[in-house]
């Protein structure tokens, strides 16, 4: 009999914390904050912005940016700016056909 008071006392209670959160809009910034996360994937365009090459660059010309900027945050211990060049030549990879650090298919 206790359990049940509780039971429904906790989904009251629930039911009240979604309509208040309904009311500040605070579930407006999850749903924005969630398409915000799938929006994440970065772009040719960004990858090649940080990898600081053109649409006519070369793959050797990539792996060899790829190299030396992930050495260097390697060594100055920025892991984000690591996982940054590294996503980006993930990216890259897609669009060059490649598989990891291959050359491109003739």
């Amino acid at each position: 009999m206790g359990s049940g008071i509780l039971a429904r006392a906790f989904v009251q209670a629930y039911r009240q914390a979604l309509a208040n959160a309904a009311r500040s809009g605070i579930t407006q910034e999850t749903l924005q904050n969630a398409a915000r996360s799938v929006r994440k994937v970065m772009t040719e365009q960004e990858a090649r912005q940080i990898l600081s090459v053109s649409k006519e660059s070369t793959w050797e010309d990539i792996i060899k940016k790829y190299d030396v900027l992930f050495e260097n945050n390697a060594k100055k211990g920025s892991f984000y700016l690591q996982s940054k060049v590294y996503r980006a030549k993930e990216c890259l990879e897609r669009v060059y056909g490649v598989k990891g650090e291959g050359n491109p298919p003739s």
